[in-house]
């Protein structure tokens, strides 16, 4: 483990929202599942400005893999997932099965997206690679770290758009991550 995978997990420990759905979700056994998104990035942000480690963390990202596409497969695991959790962590918490994104991601986003082959494929799809970071809790207790593009955008506390998949959307995720985190660099 890297240095800033250490200095991760040991920020991730001290979120208990986070840590509780990771428990949870490590339960569940879903296939090829990750945490991911702002339930990763934004304690990080928290810890490195001083906030508390919960301060902006909407929802908490869970994907898993099933090749089972259909919507009725993804609802079970839905129900599944909001079964296992007590308020207010079951309306938080929000599953997708990244098998199914290319489904809907075009008509939701206005991008094509083509079909994933697991769930850290997704990563490197997203806006930002200070937000291509996913961690699983695995059954030893050890976080998995999954950050296709590292961690140094994370701890640098800056946004770039994604090399590989320049998205439009970038814009609207800065400007809400800058309400919340002032002191983040954006770099064009």
């Amino acid at each position: 483990m890297s240095d800033l995978e250490t200095r991760l997990a040991a920020i991730l420990r001290g979120a208990p929202g986070l840590m509780g759905v990771l428990a949870v979700a490590r339960d569940l056994a879903l296939p090829d599942w990750l945490v991911f998104s702002g339930a990763i990035y934004q304690p990080v942000f928290n810890h490195l400005t001083g906030r508390p480690p919960d301060y902006g963390v909407k929802d908490y990202d869970l994907a898993y893999f099933d090749p089972d596409t259909s919507w009725e497969a993804e609802d079970a695991v839905i129900r599944r997932v909001a079964a296992a959790f007590e308020p207010p962590l079951r309306a938080m918490v929000e599953v997708r099965n990244q098998a199914r994104v290319h489904l809907w991601f075009e008509d939701h986003f206005g991008e094509a997206y083509p079909p994933l082959a697991e769930t850290a494929e997704a990563l490197a799809r997203f806006t930002s690679p200070a937000f291509a970071v996913g961690a699983r809790l695995e059954a030893n207790g050890d976080l998995a770290v999954v950050a296709p593009f590292g961690l140094g955008d994370l701890f640098a506390m800056r946004i770039r758009p994604n090399p590989l998949r320049p998205s439009p959307g970038l814009a609207r995720t800065i400007a809400g991550a800058k309400t919340r985190w002032p002191e983040i660099t954006v770099e064009a």
